[in-house]
C-alpha cells in the first residue's frame, strides 16, 4: 500500500478520524534526511498494511497542521491513534528502527 499524501484540508478525515493508527511523516522537498527515510516508509507501509497507515505531509505546502502540532524540525514522524497523538520520533533512522518503534507504540 503506497504512503498517503495528507494536507491541512484532509488531515481531520485522513488522520484524526481514521479507523486505524496513522503515522504522519512531516517532510519537505529540501530535506535530505526526509528523502533518505522515504523508501523505508514505503516498505513499512506495505509490510504493515492493515495495522497502520503511513501518511506524508509536506510542511511547505501545508502550514496549519504542522503549526498546531509544533513541528520545528524534520523529518518528524508522529503516530496518531484514535484521533490523538501518541508518540513522535525526530530525525532519520534505519527502516528496522522505525518499524520497531511503530510496533512498540501500537
Amino acid at each position: 500500500m503506497p504512503t498517503k499524501n495528507v494536507t491541512d484540508a484532509s488531515f481531520d478525515a485522513d488522520v484524526l478520524k481514521s479507523g486505524q493508527p496513522v503515522l504522519v511523516d512531516f517532510w519537505a522537498d529540501w530535506c535530505g534526511p526526509c528523502k533518505m527515510i522515504a523508501p523505508a516508509l514505503e516498505e513499512i507501509s506495505d509490510e504493515m498494511a492493515g495495522q497502520v497507515t503511513i501518511a506524508k505531509m509536506d510542511i511547505v505546502a501545508n502550514t496549519d497542521v504542522p503549526g498546531q502540532i509544533g513541528v520545528q524540525s524534520i523529518p518528524l514522524m508522529v503516530l496518531f491513534k484514535d484521533g490523538k497523538q501518541v508518540a513522535q520520533k525526530l530525525g532519520a533512522a534505519p527502516k528496522g528502527q522505525i518499524k520497531a518503534w511503530i510496533e512498540s507504540v501500537l
